[in-house]
């Protein structure tokens, strides 16, 4: 016989224990949180440099001890988890189906599922860097992982390609446990991490920022050697600009992606530049009754803000279970003009807006100096000034629930120069 929960949460990280926590509270009790790894917390569990919670909690925090607490809330409550477990399909009609060593194949019916996978590195396949493909190429979370949680320095000299945030917390990482690290190079002309990353991870340590260059060789047959890195005009090699390193560990922070095979094949609607599901003011996508939160619908700069979206799905998808939440509404399009790369969500009514609304989105390039400029239907609602834009760091504008039903079709915002 199949069994019934109400809510099923599929992930075990910072998003999937932040929405089963808030669906519980907000009445709604069986619940079921899947997770694939063999301990609850996700990608928290290898980051033990400190920095989570300082929103959440107000209180610094390492990624375990973050995850703990969480936890810990889960158990006290008594939330059902699974670990070791595979979430393999989701269905249409709200079944998933999983498996594990202990019950082999299994299928459940849910009322609610709420998609909390997180996200997934880009590898060497992804970039095509030419030459060979010795062993010591690895991502940044991978090294991470190996050092972190097993023990194993990945490498004495070591260059890494990307100035995300991982990688950048890996350049100080690696320095502290004896490794040389040569430098960092970032194809685009700013880096892709944040600037308390730059500063704390590679200035206060000298290592060096090579923007507008890229790995263009990889130098070694059955392991790395060596690598040869390049400026860029526009993502295009400068010639006679090659400077070789010799290297035994190549580290790879070029980027990340929502976990969204499991949606994907669902049927869910993805967004072409988020790599993330669909969704309404209420994190719920194309299809009714699935949610998405956290990294699996958008990546995060910071867990905090993981936490908060994925209350709020929590919220939602209780309201969902207990026939509160309103879904045959007109909404309208929240649309990225100029300057903006995307905005979650991608559209909202305001019947299932009770005061406000954040909307989170990242600018396509670095301003000084701008404002953000938000219309209804083409006509100008307000300006909000900005004196330094990034796309490290994500954005958040908030809207009325007046201001929502002052519009007929769309809600744009783009970027505009002082």
């Amino acid at each position: 016989m199949m069994k019934n929960y109400d809510v099923v949460i599929i992930g075990g990280g910072s998003a999937g224990l932040a929405a089963a926590l808030e669906v519980n509270k907000n009445g709604v009790k069986n619940i079921l949180v899947i997770e694939r790894d063999q301990e609850l917390g996700g990608i928290l569990l290898q980051c033990i440099h400190n920095g989570f919670g300082l929103k959440v909690f107000k209180e610094e925090l390492t990624g375990p001890e973050y995850a703990e607490r969480f936890v810990n809330m889960l158990k006290e409550e008594g939330i059902e988890f699974k670990l070791n477990s595979m979430v393999t399909k989701i269905n249409k009609d709200k079944t998933v189906e999983y498996a594990n060593s202990d019950e082999g194949f299994i299928q459940i019916q849910a009322k609610a599922i709420i998609i909390t996978t997180g996200c997934y590195e880009r590898n060497a396949g992804a970039i095509s860097i030419p030459g060979n493909r010795p062993s010591g190429v690895l991502t940044a979370g991978t090294a991470q992982k190996y050092l972190n949680i097993d023990g194993y320095l990945v490498g004495k000299k070591v260059f890494i390609l990307g100035s995300g945030d991982i990688g950048l917390i890996m350049a100080r990482r690696m320095t502290l446990e004896g490794a040389e690290v040569i430098g960092v190079a970032e194809i685009l002309p700013f880096s892709g991490g944040l600037q308390r990353n730059i500063v704390q991870c590679l200035e206060d340590y000298n290592i060096p920022l090579y923007l507008s260059h890229t790995v263009t060789e990889i130098i070694g047959k059955d392991k790395i050697e060596g690598i040869k890195v390049q400026k860029v005009d526009n993502f295009v090699p400068v010639p006679n600009t090659e400077m070789e390193f010799e290297v035994d560990a190549l580290l790879l922070s070029v980027g990340l992606i929502p976990e969204n095979g499991i949606s994907e094949a669902a049927g869910i609607e993805l967004h072409p530049r988020t790599k993330g599901p669909i969704v309404n003011e209420s994190y719920q996508t194309n299809i009714e009754g699935v949610f998405a939160c956290g990294n699996a619908l958008h990546v995060h700069d910071l867990v905090d803000f993981v936490t908060t979206e994925s209350r709020k799905a929590g919220e939602k998808a209780a309201k969902y279970v207990k026939g509160e939440y309103k879904d045959n509404v007109e909404r309208i399009n929240l649309v990225a003009k100029n300057g903006i790369s995307y905005i979650v969500p991608q559209m909202v009514s305001s019947e299932n807006v009770d005061k406000t609304i954040e909307l989170f989105m990242r600018v396509t390039d670095v301003y000084k100096n701008v404002e953000f400029v938000i219309k209804q239907d083409g006509k100008e609602l307000k300006r909000i000034k900005k004196k330094h834009l990034a796309p490290a760091e994500m954005e958040k504008v908030i809207l009325t629930k007046s201001q929502i039903e002052g519009a007929n079709k769309e809600i744009t915002i783009e970027v505009e120069a002082l």
